[in-house]
């Protein structure tokens, strides 16, 4: 006598489960490859609650060195491959009129992995941090940022760079003649009338230093020389 699992996988247990809908639930309950094909919102949630519920599951499991070096590599690439699939759910959730998890969704999971200086996109987790060749990778220095030739720099410069058509939109202009008007106010009104006493003082004062003093004959420049020569004789000869 056959066995029910037998009976099962018998051709008319198939056509009767396609009749009654059980083949096509089946189906429907199994995650697609493709996050594109899924046009529900409601299931794509659900498609992204279990990808982070499996993400969570093999971070617990690597955390455990005893696992061995190509158990912890198998493990690291899952859960780089689940983090990819998570994030096309996500841009699937956000088509379809959803949140946009990448903005507010939590970020736990994306954060337990480090990246390696230079190498975007792929991270390690817990005991793949510290197998051969990748603890020293994350030792290294990371690379110094491309330097920008002249060519570069110069692309993005144009007249507003300098400054010439800062007084094109109209902004600046009325806001220069008001700044103009309080400090010509603010100079008026400090502005103290001379005393006239003052006045004829320094009057006198720049008289008396613009009087011609008397000039020196070319006798008198002579004889000023004469005497100066003799002084200096006197001094580098007598004792």
């Amino acid at each position: 006598m056959a066995r029910n699992a037998e009976k099962a996988m018998t051709t008319l247990a198939r056509w009767r489960a396609a009749q009654s809908g059980e083949g096509f639930k089946k189906d429907q309950d199994r995650r697609p490859y493709l996050a594109s094909e899924c046009r529900d919102s409601r299931r794509a949630e659900k498609w992204r609650t279990q990808i982070i519920g499996e993400i969570a599951r093999k971070v617990a499991q690597i955390q455990n060195a005893g696992l061995g070096e190509f158990r912890i590599r198998d493990l690291n690439d899952e859960i780089n491959k689940l983090l990819r699939e998570k994030r096309h759910w996500e841009a699937q959730i956000k088509e379809l009129g959803g949140p946009d998890y990448s903005r507010v969704g939590p970020r736990m999971l994306d954060h337990e992995g480090r990246e390696v200086p230079g190498n975007r996109g792929y991270k390690y987790f817990g005991a793949a941090k510290e197998l051969p060749g990748v603890r020293e990778l994350f030792e290294q220095e990371p690379p110094p940022p491309p330097r920008k030739t002249r060519a570069e720099l110069m692309k993005d410069i144009d007249a507003d760079y300098y400054g010439y058509r800062d007084d094109d939109d109209g902004i600046l202009s009325p806001l220069e003649l008001i700044q103009e008007q309080k400090s010509r106010d603010k100079i008026i009104n400090e502005w103290v009338p001379p005393n006239d006493d003052d006045d004829d003082q320094n009057a006198n004062m720049e008289i008396e230093e613009t009087i011609q003093k008397p000039i020196p004959s070319q006798q008198d420049i002579q004889e000023a020389l004469v005497a100066r020569k003799k002084q200096e004789l006197l001094e580098k000869y007598v004792l």
